[in-house]
């Protein structure tokens, strides 16, 4: 709250300065009521009314322009610091590791940070109110009831000490039925989120009914949590108004009491009461401030929990950029798990040669995909290391790393935007002739100048408006514009259809050329012409070599996936193999 307060220490200035002027005129209004009643209506000085109606009306008009000041000012601080901190919250989740995003929701998380990202700013808008408007309010009020009558001020204070300790009582209850409800709607959002992308495999699976009662469930226990919340923080409100009523009430009998044995003007008590009525709203606000304070807390400290996340991934102090002269890529005796229970890999070593195709064959489970994810360094290895041109990937930087790597996923996404957009995501200094360029390579020109915008075309959430080969060669060209001297492919023609297929096919090979190429192969259609071929089967490599070479081992797990898919005509290699 402190780093808050000092980046808007001018604009809460002005806030309060308007808030100054508001507690000061409804002081006013109190104090103006003693001579109303007695230079006016008491001694009939007939001759102030111009004086005293001339300042009632400067007062309020004054009282005007300091509500909308504050009210704009405030409006203004908490807009910034709700864009501030969803910009800050971004950066930092973008240097957090994959180990991070592996075990959270993304839909949960994108709805968590949208709830407590505001309690930042209501904390600052809700501290400065209470402080510049209700407490001087109520400071100011306090002090016109002690100048009218000390005695009847002192009745008055007797509220004070129980409002406080129901607060305190309220404040420990609250606390923790807020943050149940912010995980539980955090929950339900993310679920509704997950539910509109994955919509079509809903429907193909009837999955409608399912779902619908497991968002009931989601939304009964939101709802139940918000039903608690309001009854907590609005036991509030029968506490002070019966205190109030009370306070109030003792002081109006006794004042009157007082009134009818002496024969004293009725300014004074009229000024005291009317100072005690107006105080009722401020001591009501802030005894409610304290509980909104803490529920904003609550979504405050949710908010500091994901920023003082450690990146685990932090570049090595005496990290250096990475240089590619040849683009040789080695991994020596790599070991790597994702929990200490189940290794992934076991001591795996092999070369990628420079300017050739490397091909990673194997079961799933295998560990192809982790081969990957540690060349790009999303996880860093238990033991062993990985060199491109004899530098370690663990002592360069990241940045430079990666930027000399271009990567297709057999699942491309597409970010919102257009066309052109998503494939300057490979280099976002390419020009449009670049782009173009690319996307002639990737045989992609043709389809996109048959859409209505041509490379303006939106392409939709995850470029729903294009099919599974079209989303693909738009994820070549990104590749192809990166120019990147190490290509990684994950099987790219897996899911495509025979023409999408073939048509990938020849854009892969056009950007394969002259690059140090890995490719993970689950069909072997993919690896024949591989210049080398590495086999694993349970985190190890049990072969490597050419497709000649591995199919004339009959006994060896190359030959037996070439004599199992040939035999029953599939293409995939993620099924069970047969038994020996």
């Amino acid at each position: 709250m402190s780093e808050n307060g000092r980046d808007y220490f001018g604009l809460y200035g002005w806030a309060i300065a308007c808030m100054l002027i508001l507690a000061g005129t409804t002081a006013f209004s109190a104090w103006i009521m003693r001579y109303i009643i007695d230079d006016l209506f008491y001694e009939q000085r007939w001759e102030l009314v111009p004086w005293i109606c001339g300042g009632i009306v400067f007062a309020f008009t004054l009282r005007g322009f300091a509500t909308y000041g504050q009210a704009v000012f405030l409006a203004r601080i908490g807009n910034n610091i709700v864009a501030r901190y969803q910009q800050r919250l971004f950066d930092h989740l973008m240097k957090l590791g994959m180990p991070y995003f592996t075990n959270a929701r993304s839909g949960q998380l994108a709805a968590q940070i949208s709830q407590n990202v505001t309690g930042i700013r209501d904390l600052l808008n809700l501290t400065v109110a209470a402080i510049g408007r209700d407490l001087v309010t109520l400071i100011g009020l306090v002090a016109v009831m002690v100048w009218a009558d000390p005695l009847l001020s002192l009745m008055a204070f007797v509220m004070g000490p129980p409002i406080g300790i129901a607060v305190n009582y309220l404040m420990r209850r609250l606390r923790r039925v807020t943050r149940e409800s912010v995980e539980i709607n955090s929950r339900l959002l993310g679920a509704m989120q997950e539910s509109v992308q994955g919509i079509a495999v809903i429907k193909a699976f009837t999955m409608e009914n399912v779902l619908s009662a497991k968002i009931a469930q989601l939304v009964h226990d939101a709802e139940g949590r918000s039903n608690k919340i309001a009854r907590v923080s609005e036991r509030m409100a029968p506490i002070t108004e019966m205190l109030a009523g009370i306070a109030i009430a003792a002081v109006i009998g006794y004042a009157s009491w007082r009134a009818a044995q002496s024969a004293e003007p009725p300014g004074a008590v009229m000024s005291f009461i009317t100072a005690l009525l107006l105080a009722y709203d401020p001591v009501r606000r802030l005894s409610r401030t304290q509980v909104n304070i803490e529920r904003s807390l609550v979504n405050a400290r949710m908010i500091y929990e994901v920023l003082d996340l450690e990146p685990q991934q932090r570049d090595a102090a005496d990290a250096v950029a990475l240089e590619v002269r040849e683009g040789d890529v080695s991994f020596e005796d790599v070991h790597f798990s994702y929990s200490a229970e189940s290794p992934i890999l076991n001591g795996v070593s092999f070369k990628a040669k420079a300017g050739r195709t490397t091909a990673i064959v194997g079961p799933s489970g295998a560990g192809k995909s982790t081969l990957f994810a540690l060349l790009q360094r999303f996880y860093d290895v238990d033991r062993g290391s990985i060199l491109i041109d004899g530098q370690d990937v663990a002592g360069v930087t990241k940045h430079s790393l990666r930027s000399q790597i271009a990567y297709v996923s057999q699942h491309p996404y597409l970010f919102e935007g257009t066309i052109r957009d998503n494939i300057r995501y490979g280099r976002v200094d390419a020009s449009d002739a670049e782009i173009e360029d690319a996307a002639r390579l990737a045989n992609a020109e043709e389809f996109i100048l048959a859409q209505e915008g041509g490379y303006d075309t939106l392409v939709g959430e995850n470029g729903a408006n294009l099919s599974g080969g079209q989303r693909q060669r738009i994820s070549i060209a990104r590749a192809i514009v990166r120019n990147a001297p190490i290509l990684l492919l994950d099987e790219a023609t897996s899911a495509l259809d025979n023409e999408s297929e073939a048509k990938v096919q020849e854009a892969l090979e056009r950007v394969m050329q002259g690059r140090t190429t890995l490719v993970i192969a689950h069909r072997l259609s993919t690896v024949v012409n591989a210049d080398h071929i590495v086999v694993l089967e349970e985190g190890r490599l049990v072969e490597e070599g050419t497709h000649g070479n591995l199919v004339a081992q009959e006994n060896g797990v190359y030959a037996r996936f070439h004599r199992m898919q040939r035999q029953r005509g599939e293409n995939l290699l993620d099924n069970k193999t047969p038994e020996d």
